[in-house]
């Protein structure tokens, strides 16, 4: 099985994306994850699901906002699991902003969660690999929007832009170690923090998944079961030397005008 020999920590792995990657890697053999997230009542529930599966899974709580626990996640899950040599960053704060009423708690708070607090995981992580000289690997979740993003999106899309070039920085200074960094570039997907988000900024109804789906190309967004594969595969040997790529995940392509 691909993933048998992974040891992962899933930051935002307690629901949603994160979740459903923590699941592909379970369901390809890998026994040892760590997730994290802020809920520590959501967090002892998922692990205990992924362990009555057969797996050995913790939950650590951290909070993005603060370095330090960054820092202490990855030396928790080393002594847990012993030292990981897979991360995914799937957590993300979606608050809204424009050019012209975003202020600077929100630019603040986008930038600490989006990408210092992935930077900082990212670092705790790579010392550890280096540490121990593990090939090892990490997929950041980006976004769609870091080709532009709508105007309400404008503190989040630069968030997930500057990730999307902490992905390709990383990867160019550690792949002589053996150390890779992907993205992955999704598009509006379905999940639950979607659902809360679509009804606490926009209003949204109960029925706005399937008033938005009927608009989409393939009528659907897309789904988090559909894109855990391709990040299990970035995090298994099967992808090689890969490193440094951002996939866009979607079905509106970036660049593309209506004909």
């Amino acid at each position: 099985m691909q993933n048998r020999d992974t040891r992962a920590v899933i930051v935002g792995g307690t629901q949603g994306l994160g979740s459903a990657i923590a699941r592909q890697l379970l369901e390809e053999g890998c026994q040892r994850l760590v997730l994290s997230g802020r809920d520590s009542e959501k967090g002892r529930a998922a692990a205990a699901e992924l362990a009555a599966l057969g797996c050995e899974a913790h939950f650590v709580a951290a909070d993005l906002g603060n370095i330090e626990d960054c820092h202490a996640v990855i030396a928790e899950a080393g002594r847990l699991i012993g030292p990981p040599n897979a991360l995914v960053n799937a957590a993300a704060s979606c608050d809204r902003g424009s050019l012209l009423d975003t202020t600077p708690e929100i630019w603040t708070k986008l930038m600490e969660v989006n990408a210092r607090g992935p930077f900082f995981t990212m670092q705790a992580f790579v010392r550890q690999a280096l540490e121990h000289r593990l090939p090892a690997s990490i997929v950041n979740i980006v976004s769609m929007v870091i080709h532009c993003g709508q105007s309400y999106l404008a503190p989040y899309s630069a968030s997930k832009a500057a990730l999307a070039n902490i992905t390709r920085n990383t990867a160019q200074a550690h792949r002589r170690d053996r150390i890779r960094c992907n993205a992955i570039a999704c598009g509006w997907m379905d999940t639950p923090g979607e659902d809360t988000t679509q009804k606490r900024f926009h209003g949204a109804s109960d029925d706005w998944l399937t008033e938005a789906e009927a608009k989409q190309p393939f009528g659907q967004l897309v789904k988090p079961a559909e894109v855990a594969p391709l990040a299990s595969y970035l995090l298994s040997p099967r992808s090689g030397v890969m490193t440094g790529a951002i996939i866009d995940c979607d079905q509106n392509v970036a660049g593309a005008y209506p004909e």
